[in-house]
């Protein structure tokens, strides 16, 4: 099987594609809520952002961005390698946001409420051949 390469509309067609075929909408615990993670320091020197919406615990959209980034109810930054490493289950996304790995933009306490679901997104992304 081929990889994708990381961070290319490829590669999140088919972890949408995963997503919506691996996460039922009570494994989701039927959240509606938008997500941005901002990747700094990407190897090419850029900045991007993966942007999720979800919808009633399905993930409609699931994008790579460059540029002007849109708005989220959680943004959450950090650097390139960080989230390589939570996008390969290596690091847990809880414990890199404690940690200090990753910055959050919106409600903590809701972030944390939700960050078993972030895990699921995670988990399912890890599963995804993914050349970094």
């Amino acid at each position: 099987m081929d990889k994708f390469k990381y961070l290319t509309p490829e590669w999140a067609a088919e972890v949408l594609r995963r997503l919506q075929s691996e996460l039922t909408q009570d494994k989701m615990k039927h959240l509606t809520s938008s997500m941005l993670t901002v990747y700094q320091d990407c190897p090419d020197g850029k900045t991007r952002g993966v942007y999720y919406q979800m919808e009633d615990g399905v993930v409609t959209e699931l994008t790579v961005r460059e540029g002007e980034l849109p708005e989220a109810e959680f943004v959450i930054s950090g650097d390139y390698e960080t989230f390589a490493r939570i996008s390969r289950a290596e690091l847990g996304s809880r414990s890199a946001l404690m940690g200090g790995k990753l910055r959050l933009k919106g409600n903590m306490v809701k972030a944390l409420s939700l960050a078993a679901i972030v895990d699921r997104l995670n988990k399912v992304m890890s599963t995804v051949p993914t050349e970094f």
